[in-house]
């Protein structure tokens, strides 16, 4: 079978991480659109497995989680018995965020929905890649109770911020935000330090995922009608950030700050860890 060469896979990985549609890509690099939902399964599946292996025994601190949604194929509510039957997975999704406060690196991530279940399944791998005592911050969402509970047990300090909304006097305009009206600190378990009750950098991460992501942009037609990549956008463009992007701030990436690596990435590095991986299935 005939395989695109590192230059070509290069340029298509990198419009895709620059926010292009499919089809956008197809028409800048003039690789088939068959060819490009490959790659990005392909290049997905390593970086997810690479991330995964790396982000081990971490020296965090401090971390903050929140969950963000979408949809693959439709919304819920248009989910019929047919679309159900046609399309494992279709509806709303949940990414479930893990950063580190320092370091900003998203140690940890989970697609599924808002239940019990996902969250339990996100602490318990949040809590394996930990070394130390962390203090945790969670939104007001309860079903983190119950996890968090699970996965450290008293062997943290865990807060929750939960924000309270009012309603906007003026007539409101359709996808504005409800007003924050004030926050609410509540001390779950340990002593966590106020000053770092926030979840202020996990909410920022994003707004950086709807800004950089297509499937994640709000009122377009960029979501994902598979699940599987659906997967594989969210653990390339992952990779992205805690490898290739230079923080801003911090002037490094976020693997750099949190000393996973010592090196700044590009995209051909992912080219690289791919074909690596196609050597080691020919052998």
């Amino acid at each position: 079978m005939n395989r695109l060469n590192a230059a070509t896979r290069t340029a298509v990985i990198s419009c895709l991480l620059e926010g292009c549609s499919i089809r956008a890509t197809v028409r800048m690099t003039g690789v088939s659109k068959k060819t490009v939902m490959r790659l990005l399964g392909e290049a997905g599946t390593v970086c997810a497995r690479y991330q995964d292996e790396l982000f081990r025994n971490l020296s965090t601190r401090r971390v903050q989680v929140d969950e963000l949604w979408g949809f693959n194929y439709c919304k819920r509510k248009n989910v019929t018995p047919e679309i159900a039957a046609k399309v494992p997975g279709a509806g709303d999704i949940w990414l479930w965020v893990a950063i580190d406060a320092d370091s900003k690196l998203v140690l940890s991530y989970r697609l599924g929905d808002r239940g019990a279940g996902t969250a339990y399944e996100f602490m318990q791998d949040v809590a394996a890649r930990l070394r130390h005592r962390i203090q945790l911050t969670s939104d007001g969402h309860r079903v983190y109770l119950d996890a968090v509970e699970s996965a450290f047990g008293m062997d943290i300090d865990y807060a929750m911020l939960q924000k309270v909304y009012g309603e906007d006097p003026q007539p409101e305009k359709r996808y504005s935000p409800a007003k924050i009206l004030s926050t609410q600190l509540e001390v779950i378990k340990g002593d966590p330090d106020p000053k770092h009750i926030s979840t202020s950098y996990v909410e920022r991460q994003n707004w950086t995922v709807r800004t950089n992501m297509r499937r994640y942009t709000r009122l377009s037609n960029g979501f994902s009608r598979k699940l599987e990549n659906h997967e594989a956008a969210v653990a390339l463009n992952y990779f992205a950030y805690n490898f290739i992007k230079i923080h801003r701030t911090l002037r490094v990436t976020p693997a750099m700050a949190a000393k996973v690596t010592d090196r700044l990435f590009d995209v051909s590095d992912i080219v690289a860890l791919l074909e690596a991986s196609e050597g080691k299935k020919a052998a």
